[in-house]
């Protein structure tokens, strides 16, 4: 079972859906119990990141303890940012099980919205993936560190994390929901992991 965590935050049908479309038994939950008996486990996340931390507190120990255990976790938009230590956009700590913080893009249009291209993939969530597929982007900050596992990047004004990685954990900056059969592939490969 892939449990979909829900602090208020974030596209939950749209991910559950897409879940679900390549073969996972997916459950959307509140529950420190269901999240420590997850297989998997995914952070989705739309909006501010202090919001989001604030809303995940009585799931956090929950969400550590799993990922402590070696339970797959892949954080999507803002949920990849919460799994860095900290972010420009507010004054939460976040979770830190990926070294980093994140930083707000200075250049260009802001929030970075639309499609945009993976490039350097190196991880097993973008097996079958080419180098240049492309993917849904709307974010204003970006993973960084001297320290970071990049697992993709793309180009906005410069180069950028668009996925990281460390173990069992992965976060993707993109929406592979809302990414087509390019997203769906990631998915599926995810919950190929789990």
């Amino acid at each position: 079972m892939i449990a979909v965590i829900d602090y208020g935050l974030g596209n939950l049908r749209s991910v559950r859906r897409g879940l679900e479309r390549c073969g996972a038994d997916v459950e959307v939950t509140r529950s420190p119990g269901r999240i420590k008996a997850a297989d998997g486990l995914v952070l989705p996340g739309v909006g501010s990141f202090d919001d989001g931390m604030r809303n995940l507190e009585p799931l956090k120990e929950a969400l550590l303890d799993a990922v402590d255990e070696g339970v797959p976790l892949m954080g999507v938009c803002l949920g990849m940012q919460m799994l860095l230590e900290y972010s420009e956009e507010g004054d939460e700590a976040g979770l830190g099980v990926i070294e980093g913080r994140s930083l707000k893009f200075r250049r260009g249009k802001v929030p970075h919205m639309g499609w945009n291209t993976l490039s350097e993939l190196d991880h097993a969530v973008f097996d079958g993936v080419y180098d240049g597929s492309h993917a849904y982007f709307v974010h204003s900050y970006y993973a960084e560190s001297p320290e970071l596992r990049v697992a993709a990047s793309s180009d906005y004004h410069g180069r950028f994390a668009s996925a990281v990685a460390r173990g069992s954990v992965v976060g993707v900056q993109f929406h592979p929901e809302k990414s087509g059969e390019v997203g769906l592939r990631v998915l599926k490969n995810f919950v190929e992991m789990v």
